[in-house]
């Protein structure tokens, strides 16, 4: 049989053709513009419509999905008919089958994208997480289909028809490997120094994900340096995972410095490991403006105002969430800060040092805050009690 398929492949090779006239790529045309905000760790939300629903709706812009979602809850309230498949879905926090609704139209201002194939879940958990609502995810079905602009300066997005693109000066090209999901070498050092693969993920709001299978493997982090646990979140809900530093991450050219590190034990091996260590998350990549070029394969990064912005060290082992209009404890670290300080499962968050403005966005940066001493209201059986946590600092 190799005997016939070379035989083959000579015979396509010496066959004469015509010279076929290579015509230049025509230029990238400007589609539209409009706004997005960022939640916590730089995730990125942008509004938009479905189908004839008037109503506006909140979606995270994602590279690190493979299609594009729907909320289950979302469909019951508009009364979107959703299909039954068995279609799976992996993530950070399981694998598990997904209804469909198929053939819906995505309207963002200024652009209309057609007969889009939505799988649906539950993002309750994202909701609760940033303290507003979550409708959905777009990822690869829209970025397949044009370049991304994004200025983390201005908070705009701008979209642009597949072309050839000017980049601007001063930043740098990146050439991921596309699959569904851009995957980008990085380098990373910390006991020692190696490359290797990772997913490159707006939709994740932290700075770098390992699995805990490659950072043992590799043997890349310092074990000297004793992780913390914390509270972390995937589409089957909350999840425990550890906490730490490691001394520098590289992507291009640009190097950083003492970047905080999430280590998770990844049972599904969503990160696909041994061919990807993991992932690398918004909160690193704000620190760029981006133009996230599918149709050529490749990314444009420059860094913007943010680039040398701290990061987050602050650990308080507190997990507070947004349910039913309240912010409440859903989780206190055995010995962490917020152990500590008496907080309990269940206590209703009243103010966080004098802001009562039931913001979980606010109370977040608050506690972001490393070696401080806050003062919080709680309400716990009906009784306000005031308690102080005073944060540690993972550096």
């Amino acid at each position: 049989m190799k005997n016939i398929i070379c035989g083959i492949l000579f015979l396509f090779a010496i066959i004469p053709i015509k010279a076929q006239e290579i015509l230049p790529q025509r230029e990238a045309r400007f589609i539209t513009r409009f706004p997005f905000k960022q939640f916590s760790g730089g995730v990125m939300v942008l509004q938009a419509k479905i189908g004839n629903i008037a109503d506006t709706l909140n979606f995270i812009l994602d590279t690190g999905s493979g299609g594009i979602s729907l909320d289950s809850s979302t469909c019951a309230e508009f009364n979107i008919p959703t299909k039954p498949t068995d279609t799976t879905i992996t993530g950070i926090g399981g694998i598990k089958k997904v209804s469909f609704v198929f053939d819906h139209d995505l309207l963002l201002p200024g652009l209309t994208v057609r007969h889009l194939n939505f799988h649906v879940n539950n993002y309750e958990v994202l909701t609760s997480v940033y303290g507003e609502k979550v409708d959905g995810i777009i990822g690869y079905s829209f970025f397949r289909r044009f370049i991304v602009k994004i200025d983390f300066d201005s908070s705009m997005i701008e979209i642009f028809a597949p072309g050839k693109m000017s980049y601007p000066g001063g930043g740098t090209i990146l050439h991921p490997a596309f699959t569904n999901l851009p995957i980008q070498w990085l380098e990373v050092k910390d006991r020692k120094r190696l490359g290797y693969n990772f997913y490159f993920d707006t939709g994740a709001g932290l700075c770098l994900l390992l699995s805990e299978q490659f950072a043992k493997d590799s043997a890349i982090l310092l074990s000297k340096r004793k992780p913390v646990l914390t509270q972390a979140e995937g589409m089957a809900g909350r999840l425990q995972m550890r906490l730490t530093l490691i001394k520098e991450v590289k992507i291009g050219p640009y190097r950083f410095k003492q970047v905080p590190v999430y280590l998770y034990k990844d049972d599904f091996n969503v990160t696909s490991y041994p061919f990807t260590g993991g992932l690398l998350g918004n909160d690193l990549l704000r620190r760029f403006n981006m133009i996230i070029n599918y149709p050529n394969r490749e990314i444009h990064l420059l860094p913007n105002k943010h680039f040398n912005d701290d990061f987050d060290y602050a650990y308080t082992g507190l997990g507070l969430y947004y349910v039913d209009g309240k912010i409440v404890v859903e989780d206190v670290i055995p010995n962490s800060p917020a152990d500590k300080a008496h907080f309990k499962v269940n206590d209703e968050i009243i103010s966080v040092n004098k802001n009562f403005s039931n913001n979980l966005q606010a109370y977040k940066q608050i506690l972001q805050r490393p070696y401080e001493t806050i003062h919080i209201v709680i309400r716990r059986n009906g009784e306000l009690k005031d308690l102080t946590i005073n944060t540690l600092s993972i550096r």
